[in-house]
């Protein structure tokens, strides 16, 4: 596989065998983190991290994936940058790509990403859009097959607002011939655009893909079964959506649809009691910090495949 020099910006620009080469190396170097081979990987190059919102997960994760390979971060937060003061995208991204190697950025809006990667000569990473969400759908990927041992075939369910993790969810599960089911009330569903490009490419897969307004039908039989905050940072007429919303909850009545082993996602941080229960986040079905985890290996994986002189 060759993906050296690529970014990675919904997942749609890369192929089904691609994603797979990504997680069957993220599960290998997470269980063997210690070669040398994998330290010394990336050494002598540099990785800028670009945050316009603020991160725990995110920031923490990708900067340990990068020291790990033997790289160096370097953080920049857009208020105390020049993009903060209004420098052009433009000249951002010339400027940053004749200094590192690549660019992690978590901004508001996915177009922002866009004309980054535009205009860079090095790959762009999207660390999260409004858009998308594309390491995290890969660290979810790898939990789905590490808990069920297949991909191909599973259902995975996604409850709630029509989002970035939903419009992820469909996309990499179509490209993993998954069965996606995503239920949200009407006015917050996901991208229409999106949910046509999953169902092509869940044609092609063997996948398949649905979207509904009803949270039972979506959630029985699904192997794996997640949810997002119903109210995201930025988030316009939050009290009318949370009112919308309150059907989606991910409770134990609603698991209970579900496969007995199901397993339950949330992308963190999570509000107990909102989109989802205490009783479920912390209960024997719950794989959220293995997920959380998860998100170190992918990053490594996709860093070192993109970045890697082979």
């Amino acid at each position: 596989m060759r993906v050296q020099g690529r970014s990675v910006i919904s997942l749609k620009e890369w192929t089904p065998a691609e994603i797979k080469q990504v997680l069957m190396t993220a599960q290998w170097m997470k269980a063997n983190p210690k070669v040398a081979e994998i330290q010394y990987a990336l050494r002598g190059k540099s990785v800028a991290m670009i945050f316009e919102l603020p991160s725990t997960r995110t920031r923490v994760s990708f900067q340990v994936a990068i020291q790990s390979l033997g790289a160096a971060p370097v953080i920049l937060d857009w208020e105390n940058s020049q993009l903060g003061r209004g420098e052009p995208i433009e000249d951002t991204a010339r400027v940053l790509s004749r200094y590192v190697d690549a660019l992690v950025v978590r901004a508001k809006s996915h177009e922002m990403v866009q004309q980054l990667q535009k205009w860079a000569t090095v790959p762009v990473f999207n660390a999260l859009t409004d858009a998308a969400h594309p390491f995290q759908v890969l660290a979810d990927a790898l939990t789905i097959w590490e808990n069920t041992g297949y991909l191909a075939g599973a259902k995975l369910t996604y409850v709630g607002d029509g989002n970035n993790m939903a419009n992820s969810y469909l996309v990499i599960g179509a490209k993993l011939g998954m069965h996606v089911s995503v239920a949200c009330p009407a006015g917050w569903m996901p991208k229409e655009d999106v949910v046509a490009y999953a169902q092509q490419e869940a044609e092609v897969t063997g996948g398949s893909i649905h979207i509904t307004s009803d949270p039972e039908q979506a959630v029985f039989g699904a192997d794996a079964v997640a949810t997002d905050v119903f109210v995201s940072m930025g988030d316009e007429d939050s009290e009318q959506k949370r009112e919308a919303l309150k059907p989606y909850q991910v409770n134990a009545r609603l698991m209970a649809m579900a496969k007995s082993n199901a397993i339950f996602l949330h992308c963190l941080p999570a509000h107990r009691g909102e989109e989802v229960t205490a009783d479920v986040l912390e209960g024997p079905q719950s794989v959220v910090f293995d997920e959380a985890e998860n998100r170190l290996h992918v990053q490594k994986s996709v860093l070192y495949h993109t970045l890697a002189e082979f």
